[in-house]
């Protein structure tokens, strides 16, 4: 009993021990931005209940930024045309035409590279890491739910094994007790590992809808079970920078 409370102790240390080596998150925030784009008359009347799109992106160069593909999707970008998309940094806001430069991926979630019209000062590069996840690995995101910045930690689970889930990476992540933290807006945001490389984009939460005194609620996952789907950042590998 007390070799095995011993080990207990050991890998407690071991594991603060790991989490103080990783990165903050709050250290990358001009790395990561609010995106959103306002819908004009003509487009409002072929979706009337919808005046505009909202997401999160990262910088993978000044002039480059990185989301959720259905992001750019439902704010209606194309390769061809460039519409004026609202790029916001906590305090800043900039209002600039942006284009869909590629999409990647094989499966039914992707991630989209967006070219700006003219490069952002100050903005932070994430790195990108092309390679495997491992069960259990402490991660981290920051995002724009609703439009504020919120921070996340928690772990890679495992890699999607079903049609459902294919090619996607399931992971868990929260806010303290707030699973629910990347929710509506955060799609796009970064998934890094401990030394702040991106490994992962957040498509979208695993919710379930319960009926609470006859009002339908949303809530989370379970504890010790994925709560988020991601798109590995492998699908970007054989992309290269334009010059």
């Amino acid at each position: 009993m007390r070799q095995r409370l011993l080990a207990i102790l050991m890998l407690a240390v071991t594991s603060s021990g790991g989490w103080a080596q990783c990165v903050d998150p709050s250290t990358l925030v001009g790395s990561t931005v609010n995106i959103g784009r306002n819908f004009d008359e003509q487009e409002r009347r072929s979706e009337p209940n919808v005046h505009g799109i909202r997401g999160t992106a990262w910088f993978l160069s000044a002039r480059l930024v990185v989301t959720a593909a259905h992001v750019a999707e439902a704010m209606h970008l194309s390769a061809q045309d460039w519409k004026e998309i609202e790029v916001q940094e906590r305090g800043s806001k900039a209002a600039l035409p942006a284009r869909i430069l590629r999409v990647a991926g094989s499966h039914r979630e992707k991630i989209a590279v967006l070219e700006l019209s003219r490069p952002l000062a100050g903005a932070t590069i994430l790195r990108n890491r092309m390679g495997p996840l491992v069960p259990d690995e402490p991660l981290a995101s920051l995002a724009y739910p609703g439009s504020e910045l919120r921070f996340a930690g928690g772990r890679f689970v495992q890699y999607g094994d079903d049609a459902k889930f294919a090619g996607m990476a399931l992971l868990e992540m929260h806010d303290g007790n707030d699973r629910l933290v990347l929710d509506h807006g955060a799609s796009g945001a970064p998934i890094v590992d401990c030394q702040g490389r991106v490994v992962a984009v957040v498509s979208t939460l695993i919710t379930q809808t319960i009926r609470f005194a006859s009002s339908p609620m949303r809530v989370s996952t379970a504890w010790q079970t994925p709560n988020v789907v991601s798109i590995p950042i492998e699908v970007l590998e054989d992309f290269s920078r334009p010059e």
